[in-house]
């Protein structure tokens, strides 16, 4: 056959390939956290894995329970040692102050009255009164905080006490020498004492019980955040135990049991100590405290009407006070009348508030001898209007055969000395009863929690070791 010529093709085109799909991106690297947390979240649902949160929670709850318990009653134990070792006796120590003043004050008018020469038992009381009053603010001043309005007090006292005794002693140079003005320089320092020592030591006297209100507020309230947690702690063992009879089928699990009753004791502990260290302190200032501040208002009292008394002999009418009404009165009889009716109305305060024959019986004698001297003191003044001073000097400051005032406010000043001393014994008492009710209550429930949280972790460990 004939050969065929090779026929002519155009140029062949290639099929382009199929475009590719870009890959796809690379996961992210996942962080140590995250696959921690996704194991967890697989352990979880798991019963070995209930059972370690389970057992984290219950420990955390009793350490919880422990700890807030430890911390409240820390707390409150310390508010009520500082009742018993602190206020109490600084509120008592800055009555004491001001009660040295006023007798101090009292004593020197006494001697002043006495004439040139002072009587030495006058003498010798007025120099006490001066020293324990100097004591006081010493004691005072060691137990309040630097720049604190106690402290401004404080220095305010020690700035004055030494003008008061310079005063003091001018009045007694210029008596003895028989100068009238003595009695003016008497008359300054029983001002300096009236308006600035005194003002200041009732302004120290109510911070101080102020602070002890303070105190009680500190050392009595509910610890309710920790019975809340006990509840909840006890709730979650016995939801605990539950489940776990209900799984096995075994009544008791030791370490639980353990957990729960050393909560059961940290709880029960608690309402008990803290009720009746409340109870005691309650009784402390219901059945103490409360009358020991009526009865050193009341002495406080009787020591002012004994002062004012003593200078209405020695102002002579010097210094007079207008009433509302329009007379015109000697200012320091005034102020005496005033004195007695605040000394009265507190001695029938202090005889109701006292709770047994002990307390009761010096209150009566004491308003025994306020009529007396109430007596004595108008026979006085009678003896004086008439001109009669010397009469009059008798009834105040006589001697024993002249049944002077002086007896019976000395009488009265026992009685209350008595009575704070009786009503002080019953403070010690019933706050001491408070406050040991509390004693080792901190420190216990910090190691029974421990004690609680190990047996809570121990049990639930036992069940997990079944798993193994």
């Amino acid at each position: 056959m004939p050969a065929v010529p090779p026929q002519s093709r155009g140029p062949v085109t290639q099929a382009s390939p199929a475009p590719q799909a870009p890959p796809p991106p690379a996961a992210p690297r996942r962080t140590a956290f995250a696959e921690g947390v996704d194991r967890l979240r697989a352990a979880a649902v798991t019963e070995p894995g209930r059972l370690r949160a389970i057992g984290a929670v219950l420990a955390l709850l009793v350490l919880a329970f422990g700890a807030v318990t430890a911390w409240q009653m820390s707390d409150r134990s310390s508010a009520a040692d500082d009742v018993l070792h602190r206020s109490q006796p600084l509120s008592a120590g800055a009555a004491d102050i001001y009660r040295s003043l006023a007798d101090a004050n009292t004593a020197a008018a006494s001697g002043f009255l006495s004439g040139g020469q002072e009587p030495p038992s006058t003498t010798r009381r007025y120099e006490k009164d001066i020293e324990n009053a100097a004591a006081g603010l010493v004691t005072a001043a060691a137990s309040t905080e630097p720049g604190s309005p106690s402290a401004k007090t404080i220095a305010q006292l020690n700035k004055l006490l030494p003008e008061y005794k310079g005063l003091i002693e001018r009045a007694r140079a210029n008596n003895r020498q028989g100068y009238p003005v003595g009695g003016a320089y008497l008359r300054a320092a029983n001002e300096k004492m009236q308006r600035e020592m005194l003002p200041a030591a009732q302004d120290l006297y109510t911070k101080e019980n102020q602070r002890l209100r303070a105190d009680y507020g500190d050392a009595t309230p509910y610890p309710w955040f920790a019975l809340a947690l006990g509840v909840v702690a006890l709730g979650a063992l016995g939801w605990a135990q539950r489940r776990h009879y209900r799984r096995t089928n075994r009544v008791l699990n030791h370490g639980l049991v353990a957990a729960t009753t050393a909560s059961a004791i940290v709880l029960l502990w608690l309402v008990v100590g803290h009720s009746v260290a409340r109870a005691g302190l309650d009784s402390s200032y219901d059945h103490a405290v409360r009358s020991l501040n009526v009865l050193h208002d009341a002495r406080i009292a009787s020591l002012n009407a004994r002062g004012n008394e003593n200078l209405t002999l020695v102002s002579r009418g010097a210094e007079t006070k207008k009433l509302p009404d329009g007379s015109t009165v000697d200012a320091y009889d005034y102020a005496f009348k005033q004195d007695m009716k605040t000394l009265i109305t507190g001695l029938a305060e202090a005889e109701s508030l006292a709770d047994d024959r002990a307390g009761e019986q010096p209150v009566k004698d004491a308003r025994t001898a306020v009529k007396l001297w109430q007596q004595r003191h108008q026979e006085a003044r009678t003896a004086d209007d008439e001109g009669d001073y010397q009469a009059a000097l008798k009834k105040i400051i006589g001697s024993e055969d002249d049944h002077p005032t002086g007896e019976r406010f000395d009488a009265v000043d026992r009685s209350l000395a008595k009575a704070l001393a009786h009503e002080e014994s019953q403070f010690q008492q019933a706050a001491g009863d408070g406050r040991d009710a509390m004693t080792g209550l901190p420190v216990g429930a910090a190691v029974l929690a421990v004690l609680g949280a190990s047996g809570a972790v121990l049990g639930i460990g036992r069940r997990l070791s079944e798993y193994r």
